[in-house]
């Protein structure tokens, strides 16, 4: 819903629904890292890397694929999978077509706690967040979505619900 040019400065009313939204968003986010963390002991870091790695051909990708997959710094990233593989989630191995790069495996712990952590993760998501809608309101939030992803560049969610990028 595409409005002509608006004024430069949001007006009281456009302020009050970015704060409402924004707020309302970080506190899901939280309550559903919480009970993610609760449920299966995986912060929301963990998830998303695992899930990149269980969507991935051969569950490998390599290192700089899976930061720009999930849209982190590769310092962080690389701070964030030591701790997953003393943890035995994931594995790292050296390229073979680049010895300067490594590739990031995703182990059958990964694998098996990914499982685990996945149906009490959907649970949450419909219960802190789908069971607030009636179906026409969902109808209307894909159209928001949809309008803010393109707005902001990104591809389009696909039939099955993700994005390219990993998310929680």
């Amino acid at each position: 819903m595409a409005t002509s040019k608006r004024r430069s400065m949001p007006t009281r009313r456009e302020l009050a629904i970015w704060r409402g939204y924004i707020e309302t968003y970080d506190i899901l986010r939280n309550r559903l890292e919480a009970r993610l963390h609760q449920d299966s002991e995986l912060s929301n870091g963990d998830y998303r890397v695992l899930l990149a790695l269980s969507e991935a051909e051969e569950h490998t990708l390599r290192s700089s694929a899976l930061a720009a997959h999930i849209e982190w710094e590769r310092s962080r990233l690389s701070g964030h999978l030591g701790r997953m593989e003393k943890r035995g989630l994931v594995r790292r191995e050296p390229c073979a077509e680049d010895a300067r790069g490594s590739q990031v495996v995703l182990t059958d712990e990964g694998a098996r706690a990914f499982r685990a952590s996945t149906v009490p993760h959907l649970q949450a998501i419909k219960e802190t967040f789908l069971d607030a809608f009636t179906d026409e309101q969902l109808d209307v939030l894909g159209e928001a979505t949809t309008a803010l992803r393109a707005h902001l560049g990104l591809p389009p969610v696909t039939a099955a619900g993700g994005s390219p990028r990993a998310g929680a």
